[in-house]
Order: structure tokens, then sequence, then C-alpha cells
């Protein structure tokens, strides 16, 4: 089977899980897509992929973003940014994988662990949080999936899974469509770039059908344990 057609697959499942959550299809995507197809494709593929479903999900329910926790999330992300593109451009590919890796094991068992342990982010320090927003900027500005963090705090803001995602996705539309003009403009959107996301289009339309008819069904309680444990084993996946 054609590895782009297995990367459709990868796209067609982690769009659906972000399709109900709001969050999680890059950094569920990233390990699998990178042995697909290599990390300096995968990345920018993925970054106009998410971008093009956060517009499908803001389009959807606009009205219930948060505005207020908007901007502040763009603020204390925004921040984090412009550090992580950086970043991305000088970093080897095994430096990243390993980083990306231990992140993504560190969120994952996080989130598991607040299933069996009580865990209140709440009583954090405002300061810790409002770091947690910065370091999400950098992580999303490195692998376009800073979301894990971000959502640490945003799950203290907003209590509605509508409105959470809402206000999510508005957020990964506004960073995205800044990534994918930095990416045009630097040159890494290349024809190849483009031909892997036209493959792509077909299982993302599926996975964002799919994943809001879940979302509008299906109690995200569960859903959001099945993220978390698909993402601790693709962190696994990036030290092989």
């Amino acid at each position: 089977m054609s590895s782009y057609v297995l990367l459709g697959f990868v796209v067609f499942l982690t769009h659906f899980l972000e399709g109900i959550t709001g969050f999680g299809c890059t950094v569920l995507a990233l390990p699998f897509a990178i042995m697909l197809v290599g990390t300096k494709q995968a990345v920018p593929v993925l970054l106009f992929l998410a971008l093009l479903l956060a517009i499908y999900i803001v389009s959807l329910d606009h009205k219930r973003i948060v505005w207020k926790e908007f901007f502040k999330i763009v603020v204390f992300v925004g921040i984090g940014l412009p550090f992580g593109i950086f970043t991305f451009g000088y970093f080897n590919e095994n430096v990243l994988r390993w980083i990306l890796g231990v992140f993504m094991v560190a969120v994952a068992a996080r989130g598991l662990l607040s299933y069996i342990i009580r865990l209140n982010e709440s009583r954090l320090p405002k300061w810790v949080l409002n770091l947690l927003l910065v370091a999400g900027g950098f992580i999303h500005g490195v692998f376009s999936s800073g979301g894990p963090l971000v959502v640490i705090y945003a799950k203290t803001a907003l209590a509605d899974k509508t409105n959470f995602r809402a206000t999510i996705s508005m957020l990964w539309l506004t960073l995205n469509t800044v990534m994918l003009i930095q990416g045009v403009a630097s040159g890494r959107m290349t024809p190849e770039i483009w031909r892997i996301v036209g493959i792509c289009l077909p299982f993302l339309a599926a996975g964002a059908l799919a994943g809001n008819w879940a979302h509008r069904h299906i109690k995200d309680r569960y859903f959001s344990q099945i993220v978390y444990t698909v993402l601790l084993v693709s962190g696994a996946f990036m030290f092989r």
C-alpha cells in the first residue's frame, strides 16, 4: 500500500479525534507521518490540514468562541511562537523526534493519570498557567502541535465542550495561518508538499465530518481518554 494512502488513513483517524475534542490531530499524526514521508514534509502538510479543519469547526461554532479567553491565549502563545519557528530550522531530525517524544509521553501520562487521581490545574499559580501558554506557543512553532500544553490551561477556563472546541479551533486557525504565511515566504511549502496535501484532502473531509457528528452525539470524556492513550503510543514511536 502506498505510503501516501497510509498517511491518508492516519489523517482520517486523527482529524476525526480532533473533530470531537478540538485538539490533537497534528501531535497524534506527526510520528506516523514522519515515518511515512519524513519530518520536513510531515510538519507543513499536517499544518495545512489542521488549518483546514480549524476553519471548518470555527465556521460551524463561531458563536461559541469565548473571545476573552481566546485573546488571552493568543497573547501568551504568541510570545513563544516565533522562538519555536526559529528553532525548527536549526534542530536536526533526530533531536526533533526525541524532544517531541518526551513531550508527548509526558502529556499523555498526565492526561491518563487525571482519570485516576484528581488533578486540579486551577490550583496552579497564575504565572505557571501563563507559562504553559508560552511553552505551548514554542512547541507549536517547532512541531505545529503545541495543543496539549494550551489544553491544560483551556480546561480550567472553558468548561463547556463546544465552547472549548470552538475557542481552541480559533486559536489553531490563527496560529497556523501565521505559520503557513511564514512557510510560504521561506519556501517550505514546495510543490511536493501541496501534492501530498491534495492526496490527503478526501481523508481530512471524511474525518472532519465524522468527528463533528461524534462531538454532537457522544460523551467526549471517553474520547479524551482515547486521545491520551493514542498520544502515549504515538510518543513511544518517536524513540525508534
